[in-house]
């Protein structure tokens, strides 16, 4: 791929604005209020990136879905147009080995069939019963403690962190090491070699643990992709280091940080709690509404044009880096009606949290299933579960990826 276009002086851009990315959220439950002026205004704008380089940003819902549907915009994030958002994360990406999601076409298809049995909606229910019992033993050693207690690290770390180590087959007393570097590169104020030595970590750690399952495959996801792919003459160490580093990261940071902001939204809205817990049959739903409004992820999906393409009548050229705001589409009004408010009723599965497209979060079935029965067995287990600190006094993840609450103190 050629380098970018210089486009200061093209004549043909007329959609700029002022903003540079990443935004900062005000408010918990809704997007950086600049969403909506781009939005109404200029929802193909182009933007200011830490990098120095521009990039157009896409706050529409129907916008986003045509991008990421659009084999003509490409995840290769070591394409020199794919947009970054911060030097070190461009210069991490131009010497680590390509992961399922900086892939494109055949190539990303053929790693995420490889995988997706893994995670079907069957194998899913399969884990249900050990997930719930997960739940219960952090909320039994939570319950049996002090009061206060941080939700965050009482339950909302170790649920998805547990899961996703027994479904890897990662030694769990490990992972203090793995969210201390999987932290360290999702945060964006960490240097360059902070995160350099970070991702060498996490993948020497990984290699050193698919090496000793290559000796005696072990049946859990690692050790049943060695036997495969043994079988298939595909195995490579690397590739499936590669993998494991995705699913670790993907499979423990995002549902905790759901799992924080879900409770603090309940709380912050009782009536939405009182109907949970007066019919659990509506949790679906709320775990929909709440993927919806919070939309973690936000401005992580980015994509570089490889042809001239035209996205909401403006014309996107070849080389040029798109920034997908999924938490702008998330609430655009013309698709969600009082986008702002939280409406557990709503229950609209066709939100962009997960991404949209091919390369659709493998794990959404894995998150829905955590999150409805940790919310179930909360509402259930503490009725009088309530926040022990000012929300205003809450350390919000404003320097993270992955939106979410550092520390949050409850009592009951």
């Amino acid at each position: 791929m050629s380098n970018p276009p210089d486009v200061s002086d093209r004549s043909d851009v007329t959609d700029r604005s002022d903003v540079t990315m990443p935004l900062a959220r005000t408010c918990p439950y809704a997007p950086p209020a600049e969403y909506e002026r781009l939005r109404e205004r200029t929802p193909v704008a182009r933007v200011s990136l830490p990098t120095g380089t521009t990039a157009w940003a896409i706050t529409r819902h129907e916008d986003i879905r045509t991008v990421l549907a659009d084999p003509r915009f490409s995840s290769d994030r070591k394409a020199p147009g794919f947009p970054a958002l911060s030097p070190s994360a461009r210069k991490l990406a131009s010497e680590a080995r390509p992961t399922m999601i900086g892939m494109d076409g055949s190539e990303h298809g053929t790693a995420r069939r490889a995988v997706l049995g893994e995670f079907t909606v069957r194998r899913m229910r399969g884990l249900q019963p050990r997930i719930q019992q997960i739940v219960d033993e952090c909320l039994d050693a939570m319950l049996a403690g002090p009061r206060p207690a941080d939700l965050v690290t009482a339950l909302s770390l170790p649920v998805p962190s547990l899961v996703i180590c027994e479904q890897l087959g990662v030694p769990y007393a490990d992972h203090e090491f793995f969210q201390l570097h999987s932290s360290r590169l999702i945060g964006r104020s960490p240097s360059y070699e902070e995160k350099h030595h970070a991702l060498a970590a996490l993948q020497g750690y990984l290699g050193t643990l698919i090496a000793d399952k290559e000796r005696e495959p072990t049946d859990d996801l690692l050790g049943r992709q060695i036997v495969k792919r043994r079988e298939e003459g595909s195995y490579d160490r690397e590739d499936l280091v590669g993998l494991a580093f995705l699913l670790l990261i993907a499979g423990h940071e995002t549902t905790a940080n759901m799992i924080s902001l879900g409770t603090l939204a309940l709380l912050e809205h009782p009536e939405e709690l009182a109907a949970l817990r007066a019919d659990p049959g509506r949790t679906p739903a709320a775990v929909e509404e709440m993927l919806r409004s919070f939309t973690i992820a936000d401005a992580v999906v980015s994509r570089v044009a490889t042809e001239d393409v035209e996205v909401g009548g403006v014309l996107v050229r070849a080389g040029e880096g798109v920034l997908v705001l999924s938490n702008a589409g998330n609430h655009d009004p013309a698709v969600y009606p009082r986008p702002d408010a939280l409406d557990i009723e709503r229950g609209a599965r066709n939100h962009l949290a997960f991404g949209f497209g091919a390369h659709q979060c493998l794990g959404q079935n894995l998150a829905r299933m955590e999150l409805q029965i940790v919310f179930d067995t909360l509402v259930r287990r503490v009725p009088g579960l309530k926040l022990a600190a000012p929300v205003e006094k809450l350390p919000f993840k404003n320097d993270s990826s992955v939106y979410g609450i550092y520390e949050m103190p409850v009592s009951w």
